[in-house]
């Protein structure tokens, strides 16, 4: 099993990566994907036969994706983590979309698969879905009107979490210097974003085994961020582009922090295109550069049972402030416009253990017999050999598979994931690391929904 796990890790290196969760790159305008899928899962050892399905459609700028999943046990009873909550049934509606980020208007309900706002600093490729057994409703809605628009998102529908709002506006474009080089189209952002989940900031408690009951004794409230952010273009080329930004964020209640970088897009006629950033950041005591990240939701609060211990993001906050400062590099490949790689790294100066990986990627092109797509993230890595183990640091997904025919794919699924642990009132108090492995017959149909 140890080198099978080391195979599935070397297949997600080479890879790379596509949205954890996501199954297949959004259909085209006016099109959709039929798509559903039999197979066998082993959740940590213990055998499951699965049924998938995972249709798609696009109307113009409207997308819609659904995702039900049903696994059984050998006993014939079906397994009912996936259910768990009211939001999990509606949570079959995968998403429902209008635009794409970046366009003038989006809005996205349902699976937020890393979110961002502005550059980063606070809220960057957050993901409300960590675990397929813990499936949240959350909303994203940017409105961009030229010379001034906001980004928002809201983690889950239901109960308290994680919000953010940037409001930004290019406000040279209202007086005379507007058609300046560089200066004309200086963008200022403002940023609020926090969470108001009830363990945001639990930091210490104790926990009744014989009532399966958790009480904080020290408990921070709700975490709340603001930041200012500045940036505006260097250099606009038909095959390169250049953008300068600033940052600085403030974590109410704790420290403060800054950071500065480039973006450089160079654009190459479809055969491969690059976008780049590197960020310097400077960070002070008790400061977190994107403190919500896309293991976020793992990281916010952890109760060991078997010993009462407790961990959370909010102890790493108050606990911050030997690493110093850092760098952060990020790099998006697309090829042929057919498949992509994104790669992200940030790591502090004098801190070991503050790696934080990113990777993802899809090559499925048309035509093409095979697809490959994974999605890896990492944090706290110590080294480069860290990087090669998955442990409870990491969520892996991984699918290898062959097209015998158009529509079909025959593929191995591997996902190194978490599960929740439950108190007695049905609250997640624990995740723990889960693997799945999954031999997997997928049907997928395109389909036309009109024009």
């Amino acid at each position: 099993m140890l080198a099978m796990k080391k195979l599935y890790l070397l297949l997600s290196v080479v890879f790379f990566t596509s949205a954890i969760n996501a199954q297949f790159i959004p259909p085209n305008p006016n099109e959709g994907l039929l798509g559903g899928g039999l197979g066998v899962t082993w959740i940590d050892g213990a055998p499951y036969y699965s049924f998938h399905l995972f249709p798609e459609a696009s109307f113009g700028k409207f997308g819609v994706g659904l995702d039900l999943k049903l696994e059984y046990g050998a006993n014939g009873k079906i397994r009912t983590e996936n259910f768990n909550e009211f939001s999990d049934y509606l949570s079959v509606i995968r998403y429902v979309r209008y635009g794409q980020k970046k366009d003038p208007v989006y809005v996205r309900l349902g699976a937020l698969d890393y979110a961002t706002l502005g550059h980063g600093s606070i809220v960057y490729l957050y993901n409300n879905r960590p675990s397929y057994d813990v499936r949240k409703i959350g909303l994203v809605f940017d409105l961009d009107m030229g010379n001034y628009g906001f980004e928002s998102i809201y983690s889950a529908f239901g109960e308290a979490g994680v919000f953010g709002l940037r409001g930004y506006a290019r406000p040279l474009q209202f007086t005379t210097l507007k058609d300046i080089p560089i200066i004309g189209m200086t963008e200022v952002g403002v940023t609020i974003a926090g969470d108001l989940h009830d363990k945001a900031g639990v930091v210490a408690g104790n926990y009744n085994s014989t009532t399966d009951e958790f009480t904080a004794t020290t408990d921070e409230g709700a975490i709340t961020i603001i930041g200012l952010d500045v940036g505006f273009p260097l250099l606009r080329t038909r095959a390169f582009d250049l953008d300068f930004y600033v940052d600085a964020t403030k974590i109410i209640g704790f420290g403060s922090g800054a950071a500065t970088g480039f973006y450089a897009n160079f654009k190459g006629l479809g055969l491969l295109d690059i976008k780049a950033r590197i960020e310097r950041r400077f960070n002070g005591d008790q400061y977190l550069s994107s403190y919500f990240g896309p293991m976020y939701e793992i990281e916010r609060f952890n109760l060991n049972k078997g010993s009462g211990a407790v961990s959370s993001k909010v102890q790493q906050l108050k606990a911050a402030g030997s690493g110093g400062n850092g760098y952060y590099g990020e790099m998006l490949a697309t090829v042929l416009n057919t498949f992509y790689i994104l790669g992200s790294f940030q790591k502090l100066d004098k801190d070991p253990n503050s790696g934080v990986l990113h990777l993802s990627t899809e090559i499925a092109p048309d035509g093409f017999p095979y697809v490959a797509r994974a999605g890896y993230d990492k944090i706290y890595i110590q080294d480069f050999g860290d990087i090669f183990t998955t442990d409870d640091r990491s969520h892996l997904y991984a699918e290898v598979g062959y097209k015998p025919m158009p529509y079909i794919i025959c593929s191995l699924v591997y996902h190194w994931t978490f599960t929740p642990i439950r108190d007695a009132d049905d609250n997640v108090l624990e995740f723990k690391t889960q693997r799945k492995v999954e031999p997997r017959i997928s049907f997928v149909y395109p389909i036309s929904v009109g024009n």
